[in-house]
């Protein structure tokens, strides 16, 4: 903290002093210069003022030296001692008037003069003690000496009296015998500052050593010199409010929850001591403990217990966590306040200039605290805190300690209250506000009968539209309940409330938009893609859709919203069901509507935490997705798309829904691509139109045909992070950041978001239906297993890639390429590499995804979910019946059906085109073949039901079933053998057959599954579910193979660690004991 104080700069030294770690090994740096210096005085002085930071601490160790030594020989003893430093400070300003100082002192000696002045020091910041004094004396003798014999090189006759006079004393033993030992606060101060200047090492980028505290002071003073309104006193300010909706996350880490193991060993607590370990010991520390203390040994103290609870909830994504944040509005209000009364200098206080720099007791005056309250509240939502309240919920009991530690938060909640009339259970629904007591009691300060429940629309928008009357002042602020804020940011508060008086074009602005910082991006590779994704989004992106564009919506950030203009144009929340599941989007639509003005202002930013993991990352953009779907369906986008001139329309297309549809028509380009590519292939017009190419010798016609697909993939979604990294911070460190990025493999990731953004939207566009998916907030640092994975991505990704993979490999079967092999992997390596993302890129992300052990343990519980049937209220996560269930909930209408059957049709391409291509059928091209083709398809079908026959139905008749599938199967394969040996088919023609009937008769299925009513009504769904099985048995077969076989190789687990934790490598953190797990390897 000493490096980081801001001196006063109102003491006896006449000159500004810096923030020492400013100056940090600054002085170090300048004596290197000054000993190997060979050049003249002007040159000197002209390289240690290339640095404005050297120059000061090279003027402040000169004028502090002479300040300190005169006040310790200001004594009636020590006229020889002042005469000496005044002598040798006359030489020093004499020579450098002449510049000749390089020549009247031997400057290669500096090292030594500045040993014996740091050992002088040493002694003097200690307390007075008869030894010290002696030691005091001792060294400021050797000072003498040194200066004396190793350092002056001048002419001493000039001012001889004097030198004989200090020789004499020195002989004497009279020199220095009396010091005046510092005992005023400034001479303290000054001399354990100069001590720090001379000692300190460190270089300034190193301090402060938490690299989150680095990056927090970088931003505040990198933010002072933008630009931005003045701030008025506290008592002029604008009023605010803070708004938080909360449902049911957790509040605050119990012990059990801390020391609770996962499967691997890994407690919550132990995973926060390795990310963590400096902050961990700091916070040992504040409590009194030893840093090595574990905390088995806090138990013994209740109050340890509860800050270890709060120290664990501050570094996740909690309520107490935001609750300490945004208190933190409070504090600099009160400081701000405190400092402005002071500065007015408030008679009636008595407050004299000392103590009006002393803000120490801040928190502790009425006045202060009056000031903050008028112009500040805090509202969190809590939605069934009642119910919670009532069932003795933790919950409950957690958001009633955060009352009592924080006298000025409200919470507002739905009260249920139940009644009997007539013998008839009647419900009473209150909205009310409560804060707590003085005896740490709810105490209830207002409450509003509703006329029914609140909750009819989506949960979060009734949750914040319920309580927006409990809001108070001119501004409101909408933070989230995964949000953070920081004290330095909530000093510049007063500056953002003045926008609303700024002026920002035609008209006033309504909602002031605020950056966030993504503070759960320090560890996993992940975790950083997304911070740097959504980091290029709240600076370069937003920056551009305020000015010039104008069409900056709401995007659930910390956005200021002006309270008077909203809650009379409808509120800040559309809670419509279904339509409105993107809620914050629609307040900008609202506000924009009703001719408001959205900026945005980079001066303040506020914490934010995302999803860390590559499932909970899915389900987000799922969400996000799916609300961009039912955007497009909303009259919102129509009117504003109506009433926007051309570019804003353009503009405001392209940054919501549009970018949604593009990133759709991408995927779509891809499918054209390829099937026209197959078509090409089948049909042989792709090998006719090149021969005519060369015919003609038409190179144009060929290079088209031959043209490679650059289209953009997934990396191009990362061009805008890769601008915002170079604005942000240097080109340099720009391309260091994205070629360790793209070492990271995050162009996978990027890529496979792009299939989740693409199915989500499209899904929604066809069926509608978009809902609320809570991701969760946890630490995701362990094993997800094959089972979850499977279920979550098989039909937005693994059925895509493997279509992907089957045209790729038709198209090398049938196409036709002159230039070989490399023409085929030029033309198709961008599709590959789609197919292999959509594919591998779960196991790819997934902590120790290529463990032997715990592969085997995945497939063996991939195969039971597989097998179980399931039953009445069974979950997906339990059985592949039941899953597969939901995965067709969303196929309820009539126009769905159609469009999923026409959908479909694309799948019996492959069997019309391949069927022409076997041996079998020489050069016969009627529709015969392919009308055999079906037959054999059905009798393939009708092969499959015998041999999946139900056990239950076959149990009086076992014999019978074993004795017809054993005879079917002797059949068909003589059947085989016959048509190999008789007719023209091939081996090859086998295997083209199932090129041909996998996609036939997943086509059939996934019509099928559209009509689910029908099928279930003729009795075919049972088959129908056999036949899905089968098929997704299959597929996760091929995916687990090359799963099982990189899990041979230790070096592909560790290669993987690295690449998702490089960062947290880079900061000497125990990744591999973290995944590892706490517990010793026994019984291996």
């Amino acid at each position: 903290m000493e490096l980081l104080q801001m001196p006063k700069n109102s003491g006896s030294l006449q000159l500004v002093q810096w923030p020492l770690v400013l100056l940090a090994s600054k002085l170090f740096l300048a004596k290197d210069i000054a000993v190997e210096n060979k050049d003249s005085q002007e040159e000197l002085w002209d390289r240690i003022s290339r640095d404005d930071y050297m120059k000061y601490a090279v003027e402040e160790c000169f004028y502090s030296v002479k300040f300190i030594l005169t006040a310790i020989l200001d004594d009636e003893g020590n006229n020889e001692g002042k005469k000496w430093v005044e002598r040798i400070y006359e030489d020093i300003q004499g020579s450098i008037a002449n510049g000749c100082i390089h020549v009247d002192f031997r400057l290669n000696k500096l090292p030594l003069v500045i040993q014996k002045v740091t050992a002088l020091l040493g002694i003097l910041k200690k307390d007075q003690t008869p030894e010290l004094e002696t030691g005091a004396v001792k060294a400021i003798l050797d000072l003498y000496d040194v200066m004396r014999h190793d350092i002056l090189s001048i002419n001493m006759r000039d001012n001889y009296e004097t030198w004989n006079m200090l020789s004499k004393a020195r002989t004497e033993g009279r020199l220095f015998q009396k010091l005046k030992w510092p005992q005023d606060a400034e001479l303290k101060a000054q001399v354990g500052r100069l001590y720090s200047l001379l000692t300190i090492k460190d270089s300034a980028a190193n301090v402060p050593k938490n690299l989150e505290a680095r990056r927090r002071l970088e931003f505040f003073t990198n933010s002072l010199f933008m630009e931005m309104p003045e701030a008025k006193p506290v008592r002029e300010m604008l009023s605010f409010c803070v708004f938080t909706p909360y449902y049911s996350e957790i509040v605050l880490y119990r012990m059990s929850d801390l020391l609770k193991k996962n499967e691997d060993g890994i407690s919550t607590l132990f995973y926060l001591q390795k990310i963590y370990p400096d902050e961990w010991k700091n916070f040992l520390a504040r409590i009194g403990r030893d840093e090595n203390a574990s905390e088995s040994e806090l138990s013994d103290n209740p109050n340890h217990i509860l800050e270890l609870r709060f120290w664990a909830s501050y570094r996740g994504q909690t309520l107490a966590r935001t609750v300490r944040g945004m208190m933190y509005y409070r504090k600099a209000l009160m400081l701000q306040a405190y400092l402005e009364r002071m500065s007015a200098g408030d008679v009636e206080a008595g407050i004299t200039g000392k103590e009006s720099t002393d803000v120490q007791g801040f928190e502790l005056s009425p006045e202060a605290r009056a000031q903050a309250d008028l112009k500040f509240t805090y509202v969190v939502t809590c939605q069934i805190y009642g119910k919670q309240r009532e069932e003795q919920k933790p919950e409950a009991a957690d958001i009633a300690l955060l009352m009592q530690r924080n006298e000025a938060l409200r919470v507002a909640f739905i009260d249920v209250v139940e009644t009997l009339k007539d013998g008839k259970v009647h419900s009473e629904y209150f909205s009310k506000l409560v804060k707590a007591d003085i005896n740490g009691k709810d105490k209830e300060v207002y409450s509003i009968k509703l006329p029914g429940n609140p909750k009819l629309g989506e949960g979060k928008p009734e949750n914040q539209n319920h309580a927006v009357v409990f809001t108070r002042g001119n501004a409101m602020q909408t933070i989230d309940m995964n949000q953070d804020n920081y004290f330095e940011e909530a000093l510049k508060m007063r500056n953002l409330l003045e926008e609303f008086h700024c002026d920002h074009g035609l008209r006033p602005p309504t909602i002031l938009g605020v950056r966030e910082h993504v503070f759960t991006g320090s560890v996993s590779s992940l975790a950083s893609f997304m911070s740097n994704q959504e980091a290029s989004f709240v600076t370069l992106g937003q920056r551009v859709l305020s000015n010039p564009l104008k069409v900056r919506m709401h995007y659930g950030h910390p956005d200021v919203f002006d309270r008077v203009f909203h809650i009379t144009r409808g509120g800040i929340s559309k809670s419509s069901r279904i339509i409105n599941i993107s809620e914050d989007i629609f307040s900008g639509f609202n506000s924009t509507l009703r001719q408001g003005n959205v900026t945005h202002h980079e001066y303040i930013q506020v914490g934010k935490g995302r999803d860390v993991g590559l499932n909970q990352i899915a389900v987000f953009e799922g969400k996000v997705a799916g609300g961009n779907g039912e955007q497009v369906l909303s009259r919102d986008v129509y009117r504003l798309g109506q009433l926007f001139d051309f570019f804003r329309m353009m503009s405001f297309y392209f940054t919501t829904v549009g970018y949604y549809f593009c990133t759709m028509l991408t995927v779509l380009t891809v499918y054209a691509f390829l099937y026209g590519r197959v078509y090409l292939a089948l049909s042989g017009v792709g090998e006719s139109i090149q021969d005519i190419a060369d015919v003609l010798g038409n190179t144009a016609l060929s290079a088209a045909l031959n043209a490679q697909f650059l289209f953009q993939i997934g990396v191009f979604t990362a061009v805008p992070m890769i601008l915002g990294f170079i604005l942000e911070q240097g080109f340099l460190r720009a391309v260091v950041s994205f070629v360790t990025m793209q070492f990271q493999l995050c162009t996978v990731f990027f890529t496979f978001s792009l299939g989740t953004r693409t199915h989500y939207f499209g899904r929604t566009i066809l069926h509608g239906g978009a809902r609320y998916q809570a991701t969760g907030r946890g630490f995701v640092v362990q094993h997800i297993k094959f089972t979850e994975n499977y279920r979550l991505y098989a039909r937005s990704h693994f059925v895509k890639g493997m279509e992907i993979c089957l045209l790729l490999i038709v198209y090398l079967a049938y196409g036709y390429n002159e230039g070989g092999a490399l023409a085929y992997i030029l033309l198709t390596v961008s599709s590959w590499f789609l197919a292999g993302s959509w594919l591998f890129a779960p196991y790819l992300f997934n902590p120790s995804g290529f463990e032997w052990q715990k592969t085997v343990e995945d497939f063996r519980d991939w195969t039971n979910w597989l097998l179980y049937r399931g039953g009445i209220g069974v979950k997906g996560g339990e059985s592949w019946e039941a899953w597969w269930d939901e995965e067709l909930s969303h196929i309820r209408t009539f126009s769905g059906r159609v469009m999923e059957t026409i959908l479909s049709l694309r799948f019996f391409i492959f069997q019309y085109g391949i069927v022409y291509k076997l041996d079998v059928q020489g050069t016969d091209t009627s529709l015969t073949v392919y009308g055999f083709s079906w037959i054999v398809l059905a009798v393939l079908i009708i092969l499959f039901k015998v041999f999946t026959f139900s056990q239950k139905i076959s149990v009086n008749f076992q014999l019978l079933l074993r004795f017809i599938q054993g005879v079917s199967f002797l059949f068909a394969l003589a059947g085989i053998v016959v048509a190999v040996a008789i007719t023209n088919l091939t081996i090859a023609d086998i295997f083209a057959c199932i090129l041909a009937f996998l996609p036939t008769g997943w086509g059939i299925l996934c019509i099928a599954c559209a009509w689910k009513p029908v099928m279930k009504k003729v009795g075919l769904w049972k088959s129908i579910r056999s036949i899905a099985r089968l098929y997704d048995a299959a597929m996760g077969i091929l995916i687990f193979i090359p799963i099982a076989l990189c899990s041979w190789f230790p070096f592909v687990s560790t290669f993987q660690t690295r690449l998702m934790y490089n960062q947290a490598f880079s900061r000497g953190l125990e990744i591999s004991l973290i995944l590892a797990g706490n517990n010793p390897n026994t019984g291996i």
